[in-house]
């Protein structure tokens, strides 16, 4: 950056348009601030409107920022003192200031600090997806007087290419656009590109160039009146404030990356919803109403035309999961447009066989990885035959020259079966006319109608799912996929990974056959293909003669059966829907008692000593394990996975609920309600995703070590599945008072439980600082979370209620 530019920004910064913060946390009267512990946030509005949260981590001194833009990027640094604690960076001022010059967005705002001397380091600048995992193997945490942060797979992608020949050198810089081996380098590495230590400009600016070349981020600090800078490098800036008088300094992004088109609220919501929210806020409690006006902010901070956002800040980008459940739930109170783009967006990202995309990459985590598939491709190189190598290093070219185009992971196996759901909803909904269901099924996305396309996905799941309907033991369950290793955690037995939501390590305990997609999703999803295919064929898109040309139904022969004769796809429902019966845990009074005692004596002290006040129920327990193990044992954790049961269960009920239906509802809902440690409810926290007093210590220690989904963590989805379950199925119970009264004193204790914690974020945790359950903010929990936000319907839905 040159002189004139320097000068340039920093005058700009200071008459740039004001921005207010449209959302703050921790926000006075909504949040309690002790629970955010050194945790602060705001998010603003960028000169294009696309949303770009600031965070301020003071316990681990980190400060970053997302721009939830078309390339989910961010920068981050570290600030600590002299004595290399985290520094007390603060707020200075309420407003940013935004501009844009060209196809440059800048943001600048201001922060103060109590220290008297700062120190700034270990700078990331890149993809969101890649501060998530500097802060997950503490890099950022590393001293600042190693070397700059370099991303891995760059590096060794230079490395690799420098060993190559001058042929495959050329065509791999010709394909990311650099015109040496020493360019591509140099966008490797962060750049200073100008350091001020004194006079009006001081100042450093710090730089990272894409690995293709086509765009740019950077980070200016200015010291303000009564600071200077000391000194500034790639690695360590340091700041000093003037004798008794605060620290201060102008902080300034900006990126070239692309931007997107934000929706508004009216774009979203119903009209009824809105004329709700406007009444609660004229007329209802004032604390109610802001936080329905952050929640609806919430929503509109993550969506655009392109697609909807899972989470603020660590997941600013697609989620097939989180956008399919978070419609089904929120189908209440948002347009039906919104199902059409939902469905739209996944069908978009279908594999070529089918599957249902869990997450995209793009900008600079789809660089990253296209950089590690070329040098895994030219490494392999030098151990194969030389037409095989030549193959190999025109592979790797191709990966890179695709470098920017935006990557899909199809590792889980949940999505596939939520997306039939939300098509049947779509198709089944009134409020859509059959002329635009026929334009929107006939509408294409890419070369495929998303006809085609919905028609490829049911082959995934009857395909999928037939080996179970044919022969129904558990063996022939939809299994999670294996891993290399073994682990201590469970005493060396073979590894599965977690791919439906508890995508942790510990999420399943290690389970091989998860109940929520064996015992939950697959029966509604075949359910779900059954209401579609009568749909298909009413809107008259789906006849005989169209039917033998369809691609899917050619290549899935279970499908095509299913669609010609609907009593074989009646069957495979009847048999999945007895599947649930495989996971239920019945244990009774001595061994619930013996069970909890063991537990609680393992758990820390002051857990232990607030968990042994209270007596024992003395009854018995029956819940659904949370999966089942290799060999189709249950495996002990109670879990919170029946809500989604629950859920979908009240979507479909149109009759009373009686005999066996019965009964299996109000032995989950009573879960949600039942104290821990024998159940899932902690006061004044909310009812936690897993209780693993009924497992192995092997469980145990898995969940102690990873809590993510475990017994110290509460999900706002959880939660919000849940009340919407039961709120689902209160209109079904008029001819049985006992079982609604369960039902709602159920759903009352877990929403004021709830309410007492002060948080309706993605999750929370809890904490025993005066001797009872305190609830804390989670790590890495996200501020504004796609499928939290839900909450909205939880809160219309009730209200709608007969008291």
């Amino acid at each position: 950056m040159s002189f004139l530019a320097f000068v340039l920004v920093a005058q700009v910064a200071a008459a740039g348009q004001p921005s207010p913060p449209v959302l703050t946390f921790p926000e006075k009267g909504l949040d309690d601030s002790v629970a955010y512990a050194g945790y602060s946030t705001r998010f603003f509005r960028d000169a294009t409107n696309n949303t770009l949260q600031i965070y301020l981590d003071r316990r681990e001194g980190r400060t970053v920022h997302l721009l939830a833009n078309g390339e989910n990027e961010s920068l981050g640094f570290s600030a600590r003192r002299a004595d290399n604690s985290p520094a007390d960076l603060q707020w200075d001022g309420t407003d940013a200031r935004v501009w844009r010059r060209a196809r440059t967005s800048y943001l600048s705002y201001e922060l103060q600090s109590r220290d008297a001397e700062v120190h700034l380091g270990r700078f990331v600048l890149g993809s969101m997806r890649i501060e998530r995992d500097v802060q997950y193997f503490k890099e950022h945490t590393r001293s600042f007087s190693e070397a700059p942060y370099a991303l891995a797979e760059f590096v060794a992608l230079t490395a690799t290419l420098a060993k190559q020949s001058p042929t495959v050198q050329r065509a791999a810089l010709a394909a990311l656009g650099a015109r040496s081996l020493a360019v591509l380098e140099q966008r490797v590495m962060l750049r200073m590109i100008d350091v001020r230590v004194s006079g009006p400009s001081a100042g450093a600016t710090i730089e990272q160039l894409s690995l293709d070349g086509r765009d740019t981020l950077r980070l200016t600090v200015t010291p303000l009146s009564g600071t200077t800078l000391a000194s500034a490098d790639a690695r360590h800036w340091v700041l000093r404030a003037s004798t008794g008088t605060p620290l201060r300094m102008r902080v300034t992004i900006s990126s070239t990356g692309r931007t997107l088109s934000p929706l508004t609220r009216a774009e979203i919501f119903t009209d009824d919803f809105l004329a709700w929210a406007r009444d609660v806020q004229q007329h209802g409690d004032a604390t109610r109403a802001r936080w329905i006006e952050r929640q609806i902010t919430g929503i509109e901070l993550l969506s655009s035309r392109e697609k909807l956002m899972a989470g603020l800040p660590t997941y600013a980008t697609y989620f097939g999961r989180d956008m399919l459940v978070s419609a089904l739930m929120m189908q209440p109170i948002w347009r039906p447009e919104m199902s059409e783009f939902v469905l739209a967006a996944a069908l978009r990202k279908l594999s070529a066989s089918g599957e249902v995309s869990h997450e995209e990459a793009l900008g600079g985590q789809a660089l990253r990885e296209s950089a590690a598939e070329a040098v895994a491709l030219l490494r392999r190189t030098d151990s194969v035959p030389a037409v095989r190598a030549d193959s190999l290093r025109r592979a790797a070219i191709a990966r890179l020259r695709a470098g920017r185009a935006t990557r899909e992971n199809y590792h889980m196996v949940d999505d596939e079966y939520q997306l039939p759901i939300m098509a049947a909803r779509y198709l089944d909904d009134s409020r859509v006319s059959a002329e635009r269901k026929r334009r929107w099924l006939l509408g294409r996305e890419g070369a495929q109608t998303r006809l085609a396309l919905l028609l490829s996905e049911l082959a995934v799941v009857a395909d999928r799912s037939a080996p179970y309907a044919a022969n129904p033991v558990t063996t022939n369950f939809v299994a999670f996929a294996p891993r290399d290793a073994t682990a201590d955690a469970y005493d060396g037995a073979p590894r599965w990974f977690s791919q439906s939501w508890r995508d942790s390590g510990a999420g399943y305990a290690n389970g091989k056959f998860a109940m929520d997609v064996n015992g939950v999703y697959i029966p509604h999803a075949l359910q779900a293909t059954q209401r579609i295919v009568r749909a298909l064929r009413t809107l008259g898109v789906l006849s005989d003669t169209e039917t033998a040309r369809m691609p899917a139904l050619q290549r899935s022969a279970t499908l095509m059966r299913y669609v010609r004769d609907s009593t074989a796809l009646t069957a495979a429902i009847r048999t999945w829907q007895g599947a649930l019966g495989e996971f239920v845990v019945r244990l009774t009074p001595a061994e619930v008692q013996t069970r909890v005692a063991a537990r609680v004596r393992a758990l820390p002290a002051a857990d232990r000593t607030y968990w042994r006040a209270f007596p024992p129920s003395g009854d018995g327990i029956e819940f659904l394990a949370v999966a089942l193990d290799a060999a189709g044992q249950r495996i002990g954790v109670a879990n919170s996975d029946p809500a989604t049961r629950i859920f979908l269960d009240g979507l479909m009920e149109t009759a009373q609920v009686s005999g066996r239906g019965r009964d299996a509802l109000l032995r989950d809902v009573s879960l949600f309600a039942r104290d821990y440690p024998e159940g899932l409810l902690v006061p004044a926290v909310g009812a936690v995703v897993a209780n693993d007093a009924y497992a192995t210590p092997a469980v145990w220690k898995a969940f102690a070590d990873d809590a993510y989904h475990g017994p110290r963590v509460v999900w706002g989805r959880e939660v919000n599945l849940f009340l919407l379950g039961v709120a689902s199925h209160l209109p079904l119970m008029t001819q049985d008072a006992a079982g609604a009264e369960l039902l709602r004193n159920a759903a009352l204790r877990v929403r004021d439980a709830v309410s007492a914690s002060g948080f309706r974020s993605e999750l929370w945790s809890y904490e025993f600082p005066n001797g009872r359950p305190q609830a804390v903010r989670y790590g890495s929990g996200g501020d504004v979370q796609l499928w939290s936000t839900t909450d909205l319907a939880v809160q219309y839905v009730w209200a709608r209620l007969p008291q």
